[in-house]
């Protein structure tokens, strides 16, 4: 019985030593830049800040890469992707073009000292 078990045992490490190690988010493999350079609609001026947006995303999956989330990472490249795989319909639904929206979240973005004052560049 004890030479079975450790037969098993054997054979489970043999079997999890042999599969090759699978990558939990590729970000590289998406190849989001590659495919933002073969658009031609998202090299028009007026499609900056999508390309931009999709760059912030691929730029946030590294990170989450980086800090073990793999499985956030993988719905964020998702994400990309989808927006990639129809340029136009995703500059069809644009963004949210409130001014004051759009100056309050890049106020956010400004780094704050404890006080919460932004700090100056």
């Amino acid at each position: 019985m004890r030479r079975t078990l450790s037969a098993a045992g054997f054979a489970l490490a043999l079997s999890a030593a042999a599969s090759p190690a699978v990558a939990a988010c590729d970000v590289k493999g998406a190849q989001i830049e590659e495919a933002i350079a073969a658009k031609s609609e998202l090299r028009a001026d007026q499609n900056t800040q999508l390309v931009r947006d999709l760059r912030t995303l691929r730029d946030a999956a590294i990170v989450l890469e980086t800090y073990k989330f793999p499985g956030e990472c993988e719905n964020l490249l998702g994400i990309a992707k989808s927006l990639l795989a129809n340029p136009s319909k995703t500059i069809e639904q644009g963004g949210d073009t409130d001014e004051d929206k759009a100056d309050s979240l890049s106020e956010a973005r400004e780094p704050k000292d404890a006080a919460g004052s932004t700090k100056a560049k």
